[in-house]
This record gives structure tokens, C-alpha cells and sequence, in this order.
């Protein structure tokens, strides 16, 4: 009788052990997915006073809930907001009549973040579509300036400081001001279960140089678009900044503007809910600043292995686009045919060494017939470095969408 009673008492351990996994599995398993998402990268020098920005920002992923996260990454001090809104964008700053909603932190209508914080909203039980303008209006009672992510090639508006709370505004009269910068708005997540979030890790030609404001045709958005279409269940995030390296070295010339990839890669895509796969594509700024091909990849190899480390996540290698070294008008591009037959390495190990799920040849695509260490004339946007809206479309035209598990 003793040992069938300690039988059943382990037995009915084992039981309540399993539930506890099987429920604290469920309780993860959420179904939330990140939809939108930009990478902050520097603080605005302007003082925002007892005023409202409104964030235009685009989902690509249907949801029936939606939550959003502000960060203060590179702010010096805590920043309020007194109150918070979410509505859809019908055109320039107005939103939808009868569709704004108060976004709510732990049930409070206002929230403090601290320096280098970062905070999620409560869920709100709305509808969104993919390919949606979102307006995510902020209300700043006191001074702050902004941490931002400084080129999002979408126009977003601002009243003047001392116009107070403007988030309940429908046709956005009140917002007089307009900037190409995205202020706080980290992410935007909706609640979609079965659905999965493709993040794009890169630099100037993921963040969008040379391409149309307010056009949203980066590689990336073509991507998302052709998603969409499809009724595929995968969002797009856009982590792409200006400049940005995989690594960093003291003799780079000139030096990063930005955290390298190795340095943002948690904050800006492990973070994120419900990602299957990322995107690696940048080193050809490192390139530019003297690094070798070793250091190039070695960070590479090092940023895969830390995705990986995380779970069933799919790594993507993106190759490398041609680069001029001579463009006219300008006296030194900082490119030379070294440099040509490094970016060379790195690509030929991205394709047979990397050991990638899969590849997206945007050097291939990008290449001149006539001369394929250059880009396509027509391709290139002018200054050798970035494609045009058209070579933007053909490298989002290229990519299998196989890769990423879609038939």
C-alpha cells in the first residue's frame, strides 16, 4: 500500500507538472505578431512642449487586436505621455470618424518611461488589415525630446508645443508640423494566431535612401505587398538604418553613426513577438569603412549563430549589391575596386559557406550585364550606392517567397 501510494503520488505530481508546462505554454503562445517596426537610432536635438505627434505608421499583417511599444532608447530622461490614441489614417493627418481609441498602459491612460526603457500597451480589441495606415497620436504635457528612428520616409505630423492634447483630433487641423522621423514608436503588434513576422536586418538600402515618400515601394514593402496579396499569414518589420554596420572597429572611416548590428540585434529583432525569420543584409558599409572580408564575416557568422540560439527562427542571407567608384559630381564615393573584391568575398561566402536557410541574391539582381561590379543604370538611384523606386521593385519582384515558407 505504501509504494502504491507514493506511485500515485508521483503520478499526480507528474500530472500537475504537466499541466503547469502545458498551460504556461498556452499562456505563451499568445498569438501576438509584430507588424510594423522601426529602429530608433539617435535623440532629437527639438523639445517637444505640452504637445501631440501623430505616427503614421503601416501594418502588414490582418490582426484582431493590436498593441503597440514605445521605447525611450537614447532618451536622457523619462519621458510621459500624458495620453495615447489609436485610429485608422484616411489621409494626411486626419483619421477615421468614430474610430479612435485610447490606448491604455496597465489600465492607465498615462505612461512614464525611463531613460533607455521600454513599454508595451495593453491590448486593444480592434481590427486591422494588413497594408493599413495606422495614426498612433502621443500627447507630451511636458518636455521631452524625441528618441527616434530618423528617416522613415513616411511623413508623420506634430502641432506646435503649447497646442496640449490633440489625440482625439479626427480631421488633424490641429497638426501644423511635419517630419520624416519616427518618434518613440517602436513596434506595432496584432493579435493573429497562426501567423509568423519576417524582420528585415539591415542598413540604407532596407531603411529606404532613394526611394518615394510616402510610396512605401522599398524592397521590403514590395515584399510585404506581395504577401498581402496572397493572404499569406506573414507580417514584414522594417529594421533597416542609414549607415549602419554589422560590426565596428576603432580605425573605421568615417565612424558609425549607429549601434552596429551585433550591438541592436536583441533590441531590434529578438524583441520582436512572433518572429520566424530574419533577414540579414548589410555589410557594405562596413566595406566602405575599411573593414576586411574575416571581419565582416565573422560578425556575420556571429549574428546567425545568436538568431539561432533563440529557437526556430530561419536566418536569410541577402548578398550584397554592386557599389560605384566613381559617380559624377562626387570627388570621393569612399569605394574602390578593393573594395569590390571584398564585398566579392563576402558574397561568395554568404551563398556556398554561410550555411543560410536560404538566399536572396540582390547582388545578382542589382548587377549590370554589361558590367556586373556595377549596378544596373537604370537600377541605381544616382549616387552608386542606393537602387532606385525600379531597383527597389525588382529586388522585392526577386524574392522566392518560398524562402519563407510560402507556396
Amino acid at each position: 500500500m505504501g509504494l502504491n501510494k507514493q506511485n500515485c503520488l508521483v503520478g499526480l505530481w507528474l500530472v500537475i507538472m504537466l499541466c503547469f508546462v502545458v498551460s504556461n505554454a498556452a499562456a505563451q503562445n499568445t498569438g501576438w505578431v509584430a507588424a510594423w517596426g522601426a529602429s530608433q537610432q539617435s535623440q532629437g536635438e527639438m523639445k517637444i512642449t505640452n504637445a501631440t505627434v501623430r505616427m503614421i505608421a503601416r501594418v502588414t499583417l490582418s490582426g484582431d487586436a493590436v498593441r503597440i511599444r514605445l521605447d525611450n532608447t537614447f532618451g536622457k530622461a523619462p519621458v510621459t505621455f500624458s495620453n495615447v490614441t489609436i485610429a485608422p489614417r484616411t489621409r494626411g493627418a486626419a483619421v477615421a470618424l468614430g474610430l479612435i481609441k485610447r490606448v491604455m498602459f496597465q489600465k492607465m491612460a498615462s505612461v512614464n518611461i525611463p531613460p533607455g526603457g521600454s513599454v508595451t500597451s495593453d491590448a486593444l480589441a480592434v481590427h486591422v488589415n494588413a497594408q493599413e495606415d495606422l495614426a498612433i497620436s502621443l500627447f507630451v504635457s511636458s518636455d521631452a525630446q524625441p528618441g527616434m528612428h530618423n528617416n522613415a520616409v513616411v511623413t508623420s505630423y506634430l502641432t506646435e508645443n503649447g497646442a496640449g492634447d490633440a489625440t482625439n483630433s479626427v480631421d488633424g487641423k490641429e497638426f501644423t508640423g511635419r517630419t520624416t522621423s519616427m518618434y518613440w514608436l517602436k513596434a506595432i503588434d496584432v493579435q493573429a494566431p497562426g501567423a509568423t513576422a519576417i524582420v528585415a536586418f539591415g542598413d540604407s538600402i532596407t531603411d529606404g535612401t532613394c526611394t518615394t515618400l510616402d510610396a512605401h515601394d522599398r524592397w521590403e514593402d514590395v515584399l510585404a505587398q506581395r504577401l498581402a496579396v496572397q493572404g499569406s499569414p506573414r507580417a514584414v518589420v522594417n529594421e533597416g538604418i542609414g549607415g549602419n554596420t554589422v560590426t565596428s572597429a576603432p580605425n573605421y572611416q568615417p565612424p558609425t553613426n549607429s549601434d552596429p548590428g551585433l550591438v541592436r540585434l536583441d533590441r531590434d529583432v529578438l524583441s520582436h513577438a512572433g518572429i520566424s525569420h530574419v533577414v540579414l543584409f548589410m555589410g557594405t558599409n562596413d566595406i566602405r569603412r575599411g573593414a576586411a572580408a574575416d571581419l565582416v564575416i565573422n560578425g556575420l557568422k556571429t549574428l546567425i549563430e545568436r538568431v539561432r540560439a533563440r529557437g526556430n527562427i530561419k536566418v536569410i542571407g541577402a548578398t550584397i549589391i554592386p557599389r560605384h567608384t566613381s559617380v559624377p559630381g562626387v570627388a570621393d564615393t569612399g569605394w574602390n575596386d578593393e573594395k569590390t573584391k571584398i564585398r566579392q568575398q563576402v558574397n561568395e561566402w554568404i551563398r556556398k559557406q554561410a550555411g543560410f536557410d536560404a538566399i536572396l541574391d540582390f547582388d545578382r539582381v542589382m548587377a549590370s550585364k554589361a558590367n556586373p561590379d556595377l549596378m544596373e543604370q537604370s537600377y541605381n538611384c544616382g549616387d552608386g550606392v542606393h537602387p532606385s523606386p525600379l531597383g527597389y521593385f525588382q529586388m522585392g519582384k526577386s524574392v522566392n517567397l518560398a524562402s519563407f515558407g510560402v507556396k
